[in-house]
């Protein structure tokens, strides 16, 4: 851990405990706001160069600015693929993914969450992006497909339990943010907290929308999804631990597909080559079944 780091986990620990010994509900909210809220800020990025080829969207969310991009394929399927990056991340970093879709006829439809990238806010939470996605489905789509990266993987899933119709979709979670309740317990590990304040966090989040943190949940999620959903994740993901899937994997669902990588970590593993062939041929092919996709090294392993 960087010396910077340290102080700044040193700067919290001290400030809202010291606040929490007055009132640890204000001390709960005003850490669940640090918990949300991205680590680097909103960092000036240069637009990869395909981006200057898509048609520029914007719209009002939650009285916040949500900006993104659509690219239209030449030779139309009429399908739509969504793209939704993970926390402290933008769409950007997807760029690799857009011409391989639309060579395959998808129109394609990228929108940085709020808090990140171009779009408007400085927090993001796992209910406000599902929100967000479902009020783009309502928006842009039907969307055929959605490729969801990290926290965009937890949104998706909660988004897609919950919509009115259900509609089957394929949906590709790219090392999903699997269990809220392991990432509260990261944050209170480089950040110890009154258990008291501990006790309030938790409260806060229940107030939120009347779930606890353990309903923010993909496992929790998949079993009420009717997609089909082709699942990747590293077994040395140091950001959304793989040890978190392993009750999904133990479902059996059969809607759900696993793919394992070794040594890709959290997001090395959508930048691969053989990674981007199986999502596209995901997409791309009407049968479910995508391991006969010629994986070369011996690091993937099919579940």
């Amino acid at each position: 851990m960087k010396l910077a780091q340290r102080i700044a986990f040193g700067y919290f620990k001290t400030k809202f405990n010291t606040l929490g010994a007055i009132s640890p509900r204000k001390a709960a909210e005003a850490a669940f706001t640090l918990f949300c809220t991205p680590y680097h800020g909103k960092p000036k990025r240069k637009a990869p160069a395909i981006f200057n080829d898509a048609t520029k969207l914007e719209f009002i969310f939650d009285f916040l600015t949500i900006r993104g991009f659509h690219w239209q394929a030449k030779h139309p399927t009429h399908k739509k693929i969504l793209i939704c990056h993970g926390f402290d991340s933008c769409c950007y970093k997807f760029d690799a993914y857009i011409p391989l879709l639309l060579e395959k006829g998808f129109d394609v439809f990228a929108f940085d969450a709020p808090g990140h990238g171009i779009s408007d806010g400085k927090t993001i939470n796992a209910l406000l992006y599902s929100k967000l996605i479902h009020a783009l489905e309502n928006h842009y789509g039907p969307f055929y497909g959605i490729m969801a990266h990290s926290l965009g993987g937890l949104a998706v899933s909660l988004t897609l339990e919950h919509m009115a119709n259900n509609e089957p979709k394929k949906v590709v979670l790219i090392a999903p943010a699997t269990e809220t309740t392991s990432a509260v317990d990261n944050f209170f590990r480089y950040i110890p907290l009154l258990p008291k304040v501990q006790q309030a966090f938790h409260q806060f989040i229940f107030e939120i929308n009347h779930t606890p943190t353990e309903w923010y949940s993909v496992t929790r999620a998949i079993q009420n999804m009717h997609s089909k959903v082709l699942w990747l994740h590293d077994k040395y993901d140091a950001v959304c631990a793989y040890e978190d899937t392993k009750a999904a994997r133990k479902l059996h669902l059969a809607n759900v597909q696993f793919l394992t990588t070794q040594n890709l970590g959290h997001s090395n593993i959508y930048r691969q080559p053989e990674i981007q062939e199986a999502i596209i041929d995901f997409f791309s092919n009407d049968d479910f079944n995508v391991k006969n996709i010629s994986l070369k090294e011996d690091k993937y392993e099919w579940m």
